[in-house]
Protein backbone atom coordinates (compact mmCIF):
# COMPACT_ATOMS: atom_id res chain seq x y z
CA UNK A 1 0.00 0.00 0.00
CA UNK A 2 2.92 2.47 0.73
CA UNK A 3 4.39 1.88 -2.39
CA UNK A 4 1.18 2.55 -4.49
CA UNK A 5 0.78 5.77 -2.46
CA UNK A 6 4.22 7.01 -3.54
CA UNK A 7 3.50 5.77 -6.96
CA UNK A 8 0.70 8.19 -6.75
CA UNK A 9 2.69 10.82 -5.47
CA UNK A 10 4.95 10.75 -8.21
CA UNK A 11 2.46 10.96 -10.63
CA UNK A 12 0.97 13.85 -8.68
CA UNK A 13 4.33 15.87 -8.92
CA UNK A 14 5.03 15.20 -12.65
CA UNK A 15 1.79 15.94 -14.24
CA UNK A 16 1.50 19.30 -16.22
CA UNK A 17 0.21 21.86 -12.79
CA UNK A 18 -1.72 25.29 -13.81
CA UNK A 19 -2.48 28.46 -12.42
CA UNK A 20 -4.18 31.40 -13.36
CA UNK A 21 -2.89 34.35 -13.54
CA UNK A 22 -3.99 37.67 -12.64
CA UNK A 23 -5.47 38.70 -16.72
CA UNK A 24 -6.91 35.32 -16.55
CA UNK A 25 -9.22 36.44 -13.65
CA UNK A 26 -10.11 39.42 -15.43
CA UNK A 27 -10.56 38.03 -18.79
CA UNK A 28 -12.58 35.29 -16.91
CA UNK A 29 -15.04 37.97 -15.31
CA UNK A 30 -15.37 39.77 -18.01
CA UNK A 31 -16.48 36.75 -19.87
CA UNK A 32 -18.99 36.12 -17.03
CA UNK A 33 -20.29 39.55 -17.00
CA UNK A 34 -20.58 39.91 -21.28
CA UNK A 35 -22.42 36.11 -20.28
CA UNK A 36 -24.98 37.63 -18.08
CA UNK A 37 -25.23 40.34 -20.24
CA UNK A 38 -26.23 38.27 -23.37
CA UNK A 39 -28.71 36.01 -21.31
CA UNK A 40 -30.69 39.81 -19.91
CA UNK A 41 -31.02 41.40 -22.79
CA UNK A 42 -30.83 38.34 -25.30
CA UNK A 43 -28.66 40.25 -27.53
CA UNK A 44 -26.90 37.67 -30.13
CA UNK A 45 -24.31 39.96 -31.09
CA UNK A 46 -23.03 39.65 -27.17
CA UNK A 47 -23.66 35.78 -27.69
CA UNK A 48 -21.08 35.73 -30.36
CA UNK A 49 -18.32 38.07 -28.29
CA UNK A 50 -18.85 35.42 -25.42
CA UNK A 51 -18.28 32.51 -27.63
CA UNK A 52 -15.37 34.08 -28.98
CA UNK A 53 -13.70 34.71 -25.48
CA UNK A 54 -14.11 31.32 -24.53
CA UNK A 55 -12.81 29.78 -27.63
CA UNK A 56 -10.01 32.26 -26.98
CA UNK A 57 -9.24 30.61 -23.21
CA UNK A 58 -9.66 27.14 -24.87
CA UNK A 59 -7.28 28.00 -27.56
CA UNK A 60 -4.88 29.56 -25.58
CA UNK A 61 -4.57 26.26 -22.88
CA UNK A 62 -4.57 24.27 -25.99
CA UNK A 63 -1.21 26.16 -27.36
CA UNK A 64 0.14 26.79 -23.75
CA UNK A 65 0.14 22.89 -23.43
CA UNK A 66 1.57 22.18 -27.04
CA UNK A 67 4.45 24.40 -26.16
CA UNK A 68 5.57 22.36 -23.19
CA UNK A 69 5.18 18.89 -25.26
CA UNK A 70 7.98 17.47 -26.43
CA UNK A 71 10.98 18.99 -24.48
CA UNK A 72 13.75 17.83 -22.89
CA UNK A 73 16.22 18.83 -20.32
CA UNK A 74 19.78 18.31 -19.23
CA UNK A 75 21.61 19.51 -17.30
CA UNK A 76 25.82 19.84 -16.50
CA UNK A 77 27.85 21.03 -13.49
CA UNK A 78 31.57 21.00 -13.02
CA UNK A 79 33.46 17.32 -12.00
CA UNK A 80 33.97 19.16 -8.57
CA UNK A 81 31.26 21.21 -6.51
CA UNK A 82 31.27 21.66 -3.40
CA UNK A 83 27.95 22.45 -1.38
CA UNK A 84 27.07 26.21 -0.15
CA UNK A 85 28.90 27.31 -3.00
CA UNK A 86 27.64 29.23 -6.33
CA UNK A 87 29.13 27.23 -9.12
CA UNK A 88 28.65 27.31 -13.09
CA UNK A 89 26.40 25.47 -15.10
CA UNK A 90 24.80 24.84 -18.48
CA UNK A 91 20.98 23.74 -18.98
CA UNK A 92 20.47 22.13 -22.39
CA UNK A 93 17.04 22.38 -23.76
CA UNK A 94 16.06 20.58 -26.66
CA UNK A 95 12.51 20.63 -28.32
CA UNK A 96 11.75 17.29 -29.98
CA UNK A 97 8.68 18.43 -32.15
CA UNK A 98 9.22 18.45 -35.71
CA UNK A 99 7.57 21.05 -36.87
CA UNK A 100 5.69 23.36 -33.69
CA UNK A 101 9.05 25.49 -32.23
CA UNK A 102 8.05 26.53 -27.95
CA UNK A 103 7.30 29.98 -27.77
CA UNK A 104 8.33 32.07 -24.12
CA UNK A 105 9.67 29.05 -22.11
CA UNK A 106 10.70 29.29 -18.62
CA UNK A 107 13.58 26.31 -17.07
CA UNK A 108 12.84 27.15 -13.07
CA UNK A 109 14.95 24.71 -10.13
CA UNK A 110 12.22 23.12 -7.62
CA UNK A 111 12.79 23.99 -4.12
CA UNK A 112 13.31 20.47 -2.92
CA UNK A 113 15.98 19.77 -0.35
CA UNK A 114 17.27 16.64 -2.97
CA UNK A 115 17.78 19.18 -5.34
CA UNK A 116 20.20 21.88 -6.82
CA UNK A 117 18.90 25.81 -6.15
CA UNK A 118 19.02 27.67 -8.99
CA UNK A 119 20.21 31.45 -8.76
CA UNK A 120 17.73 32.66 -11.42
CA UNK A 121 15.69 30.74 -13.76
CA UNK A 122 16.07 30.75 -17.15
CA UNK A 123 14.30 32.47 -19.80
CA UNK A 124 14.08 31.27 -23.75
CA UNK A 125 11.85 33.22 -25.56
CA UNK A 126 11.77 30.64 -29.05
CA UNK A 127 12.64 27.36 -29.32
CA UNK A 128 12.94 26.30 -33.11
CA UNK A 129 12.00 22.48 -33.91
CA UNK A 130 14.39 19.89 -33.70
CA UNK A 131 16.63 22.81 -32.10
CA UNK A 132 18.65 22.44 -28.68
CA UNK A 133 19.79 25.66 -26.79
CA UNK A 134 21.60 25.71 -24.41
CA UNK A 135 22.19 28.53 -21.15
CA UNK A 136 24.73 29.27 -18.62
CA UNK A 137 23.10 29.26 -15.27
CA UNK A 138 24.32 29.76 -11.47
CA UNK A 139 23.74 26.32 -9.23
CA UNK A 140 24.49 26.17 -5.44
CA UNK A 141 24.11 22.59 -3.27
CA UNK A 142 22.59 23.60 -0.10
CA UNK A 143 24.26 20.30 1.57
CA UNK A 144 27.12 18.02 0.81
CA UNK A 145 26.93 14.09 -0.10
CA UNK A 146 24.94 12.50 -3.82
CA UNK A 147 22.34 14.06 -5.66
CA UNK A 148 20.73 11.43 -7.53
CA UNK A 149 17.63 13.69 -8.77
CA UNK A 150 17.92 16.88 -9.93
CA UNK A 151 14.16 18.13 -10.41
CA UNK A 152 13.29 21.06 -12.63
CA UNK A 153 10.10 22.29 -14.11
CA UNK A 154 9.10 24.31 -17.90
CA UNK A 155 6.57 26.48 -17.36
CA UNK A 156 5.01 28.75 -19.62
CA UNK A 157 1.93 31.37 -19.72
CA UNK A 158 1.88 31.69 -23.97
CA UNK A 159 0.28 32.76 -25.53
CA UNK A 160 -1.97 35.29 -23.54
CA UNK A 161 -1.04 34.60 -20.31
CA UNK A 162 -4.26 34.06 -19.05
CA UNK A 163 -2.92 30.45 -17.52
CA UNK A 164 0.19 29.49 -16.43
CA UNK A 165 1.38 25.54 -17.02
CA UNK A 166 3.99 24.22 -15.53
CA UNK A 167 5.50 20.52 -16.01
CA UNK A 168 8.10 18.73 -13.96
CA UNK A 169 11.38 17.00 -15.31
CA UNK A 170 13.67 14.90 -12.81
CA UNK A 171 16.98 14.24 -14.15
CA UNK A 172 18.42 10.65 -13.19
CA UNK A 173 22.15 12.28 -13.37
CA UNK A 174 24.03 11.84 -10.17
CA UNK A 175 26.08 14.60 -8.72
CA UNK A 176 28.78 14.13 -6.02
CA UNK A 177 28.94 17.57 -3.73
CA UNK A 178 31.81 18.14 -2.00
CA UNK A 179 31.52 19.41 1.78
CA UNK A 180 31.91 23.42 1.38
CA UNK A 181 34.97 25.01 1.58
CA UNK A 182 34.61 28.09 2.25
CA UNK A 183 35.46 29.67 5.93
CA UNK A 184 32.40 29.27 8.35
CA UNK A 185 32.93 31.93 11.54
CA UNK A 186 36.49 30.48 13.31
CA UNK A 187 37.70 28.66 10.12
CA UNK A 188 40.08 30.82 8.98
CA UNK A 189 41.48 31.83 12.89
CA UNK A 190 41.98 27.88 13.56
CA UNK A 191 43.79 27.88 9.88
CA UNK A 192 46.17 30.25 11.19
CA UNK A 193 46.67 29.32 14.65
CA UNK A 194 47.34 25.63 13.02
CA UNK A 195 49.98 26.38 10.24
CA UNK A 196 51.62 28.75 13.11
CA UNK A 197 52.12 25.03 15.09
CA UNK A 198 53.31 23.52 12.00
CA UNK A 199 55.67 26.34 11.43
CA UNK A 200 56.69 25.92 15.29
CA UNK A 201 56.82 21.98 15.03
CA UNK A 202 59.07 21.67 11.91
CA UNK A 203 61.59 23.67 13.72
CA UNK A 204 64.85 22.43 13.99
CA UNK A 205 68.55 22.18 12.73
CA UNK A 206 69.27 21.00 9.72
CA UNK A 207 70.57 22.66 6.50
CA UNK A 208 68.02 25.27 5.58
CA UNK A 209 68.31 28.44 7.51
CA UNK A 210 65.34 29.32 8.98
CA UNK A 211 65.96 32.49 11.19
CA UNK A 212 67.78 33.85 14.46
CA UNK A 213 66.54 33.94 17.98
CA UNK A 214 67.50 34.36 21.46
CA UNK A 215 69.71 31.30 22.90
CA UNK A 216 68.20 29.03 25.28
CA UNK A 217 69.52 27.23 28.51
CA UNK A 218 71.87 23.57 27.40
CA UNK A 219 71.59 24.33 23.87
CA UNK A 220 75.12 23.61 22.07
CA UNK A 221 77.32 26.63 21.60
CA UNK A 222 78.09 25.52 18.02
CA UNK A 223 75.34 27.03 16.52
CA UNK A 224 75.75 30.79 18.66
CA UNK A 225 75.61 33.58 16.05
CA UNK A 226 78.82 35.45 17.71
CA UNK A 227 78.27 38.35 15.22
CA UNK A 228 74.82 38.88 16.09
CA UNK A 229 74.99 37.75 19.25
CA UNK A 230 77.49 41.02 19.68
CA UNK A 231 75.00 43.31 17.86
CA UNK A 232 72.32 42.57 19.52
CA UNK A 233 74.11 42.34 23.10
CA UNK A 234 72.80 39.03 23.90
CA UNK A 235 73.56 35.65 22.81
CA UNK A 236 71.94 34.38 19.39
CA UNK A 237 71.39 31.37 17.72
CA UNK A 238 71.35 30.46 14.22
CA UNK A 239 68.21 28.27 13.67
CA UNK A 240 67.58 25.74 10.64
CA UNK A 241 64.51 23.91 9.36
CA UNK A 242 64.49 20.50 9.88
CA UNK A 243 65.28 18.31 5.84
CA UNK A 244 62.14 16.42 6.06
CA UNK A 245 59.06 17.40 4.72
CA UNK A 246 56.14 18.99 6.70
CA UNK A 247 53.29 16.07 6.86
CA UNK A 248 50.25 16.45 9.06
CA UNK A 249 48.34 13.80 10.07
CA UNK A 250 44.83 14.25 9.90
CA UNK A 251 42.11 12.05 11.59
CA UNK A 252 38.37 11.96 11.38
CA UNK A 253 36.66 9.80 14.19
CA UNK A 254 33.42 8.40 12.71
CA UNK A 255 32.53 7.10 16.27
CA UNK A 256 29.96 9.65 17.31
CA UNK A 257 26.97 9.63 19.18
CA UNK A 258 23.86 10.77 17.72
CA UNK A 259 23.38 13.24 19.51
CA UNK A 260 26.89 14.98 18.22
CA UNK A 261 25.52 14.46 14.25
CA UNK A 262 25.01 18.38 13.55
CA UNK A 263 28.68 18.97 15.37
CA UNK A 264 30.05 15.83 13.42
CA UNK A 265 28.49 17.52 9.53
CA UNK A 266 30.29 20.91 11.29
CA UNK A 267 33.60 19.33 11.98
CA UNK A 268 33.19 17.78 8.12
CA UNK A 269 33.67 21.09 6.70
CA UNK A 270 35.85 22.50 9.04
CA UNK A 271 38.29 19.09 8.27
CA UNK A 272 37.39 19.81 4.27
CA UNK A 273 38.45 23.38 5.03
CA UNK A 274 41.83 22.67 6.57
CA UNK A 275 42.68 19.96 4.15
CA UNK A 276 41.90 21.91 0.97
CA UNK A 277 44.38 25.19 3.05
CA UNK A 278 46.98 23.15 4.10
CA UNK A 279 47.21 21.16 0.45
CA UNK A 280 47.40 24.86 -1.14
CA UNK A 281 49.95 25.40 0.82
CA UNK A 282 52.17 22.30 -0.68
CA UNK A 283 51.79 20.17 2.75
CA UNK A 284 52.04 16.77 3.19
CA UNK A 285 48.61 15.16 4.23
CA UNK A 286 47.89 11.70 5.83
CA UNK A 287 44.40 11.62 5.75
CA UNK A 288 42.78 8.79 7.99
CA UNK A 289 39.60 7.61 9.33
CA UNK A 290 38.62 4.04 10.64
CA UNK A 291 39.57 1.98 8.03
CA UNK A 292 40.78 4.57 5.57
CA UNK A 293 44.06 5.89 4.62
CA UNK A 294 45.07 8.31 1.72
CA UNK A 295 48.58 9.73 1.45
CA UNK A 296 48.50 13.44 -0.32
CA UNK A 297 50.66 13.47 -2.59
CA UNK A 298 51.44 10.30 -3.16
CA UNK A 299 48.21 8.21 -3.49
CA UNK A 300 46.51 11.15 -5.40
CA UNK A 301 45.05 14.63 -5.18
CA UNK A 302 42.88 16.80 -2.48
CA UNK A 303 39.49 15.62 -4.38
CA UNK A 304 40.11 11.85 -3.16
CA UNK A 305 40.13 13.24 0.71
CA UNK A 306 37.40 15.79 -0.62
CA UNK A 307 34.89 12.74 -2.23
CA UNK A 308 35.45 10.63 1.02
CA UNK A 309 34.28 13.61 3.20
CA UNK A 310 31.45 14.21 0.75
CA UNK A 311 29.82 10.49 1.51
CA UNK A 312 31.22 9.82 4.96
CA UNK A 313 28.91 9.31 7.46
CA UNK A 314 28.86 8.09 11.75
CA UNK A 315 29.68 5.21 12.51
CA UNK A 316 29.73 3.70 16.35
CA UNK A 317 32.27 1.12 17.51
CA UNK A 318 35.59 0.12 15.96
CA UNK A 319 38.83 -0.10 16.94
CA UNK A 320 40.72 2.91 17.71
CA UNK A 321 43.97 3.07 15.80
CA UNK A 322 47.19 4.95 16.71
CA UNK A 323 49.11 7.52 14.94
CA UNK A 324 51.59 6.71 12.09
CA UNK A 325 54.68 8.09 13.45
CA UNK A 326 55.76 10.70 16.24
CA UNK A 327 57.37 12.97 14.00
CA UNK A 328 54.27 14.32 11.75
CA UNK A 329 52.51 17.27 13.01
CA UNK A 330 48.55 15.74 14.10
CA UNK A 331 45.41 17.12 14.16
CA UNK A 332 42.35 15.19 15.17
CA UNK A 333 38.44 15.46 15.18
CA UNK A 334 36.56 14.02 17.65
CA UNK A 335 33.70 14.74 20.70
CA UNK A 336 35.74 12.38 22.78
CA UNK A 337 39.35 13.31 23.26
CA UNK A 338 40.55 11.75 25.97
CA UNK A 339 40.44 8.18 24.45
CA UNK A 340 42.99 9.11 21.63
CA UNK A 341 45.07 10.69 24.60
CA UNK A 342 45.18 7.13 25.96
CA UNK A 343 45.73 5.39 22.72
CA UNK A 344 48.86 7.30 22.14
CA UNK A 345 47.79 10.57 20.31
CA UNK A 346 49.57 12.74 22.99
CA UNK A 347 50.50 16.16 21.46
CA UNK A 348 47.91 16.08 18.98
CA UNK A 349 45.33 19.11 18.02
CA UNK A 350 42.35 17.72 19.35
CA UNK A 351 39.35 19.47 17.89
CA UNK A 352 36.28 18.60 20.00
CA UNK A 353 32.45 20.50 20.60
CA UNK A 354 34.47 22.33 23.47
CA UNK A 355 36.93 23.91 20.57
CA UNK A 356 35.23 23.52 17.46
CA UNK A 357 31.54 24.83 18.66
CA UNK A 358 28.91 25.30 16.12
CA UNK A 359 28.22 28.66 14.90
CA UNK A 360 24.71 30.49 15.94
CA UNK A 361 22.21 30.05 13.28
CA UNK A 362 22.89 34.05 11.90
CA UNK A 363 26.77 33.61 11.81
CA UNK A 364 26.79 30.76 9.45
CA UNK A 365 23.51 32.74 7.58
CA UNK A 366 26.68 35.37 7.38
CA UNK A 367 29.35 33.29 6.07
CA UNK A 368 27.25 31.59 2.86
Amino acid sequence: MRNVWKHVRALLAGRIRYRITRGGVLFTLTIIVVGLAAIISANNLLFLIVATMMATLLVSGLVSRLCLAGLELDFQVPEHVAARHIAPGRLFVRNQKWLMPSFSVRVEGIQDPQSPVLKTGVYLPLIPAGATLEAPVEVRFPRRGTYRQNSFAFSTSFPFGFLEKSARVTLGRETIVYPSIQPRPGFEDLFLGVAGEIETHYRGLGKDFYRIRPYENFESARHVDWKASAHIGSLQVREFAREQEQTVEVFLDRDVAPVFDAWFEHAIDCCAFLCWRLAARGTAIHFRAPGFLFRLPLDGDIYTILKYLALVYPQRGGVLEKPLDEISYKIVFTPSPNRFLDAGWTGARMLGPGVLAIPAPDAAAESV
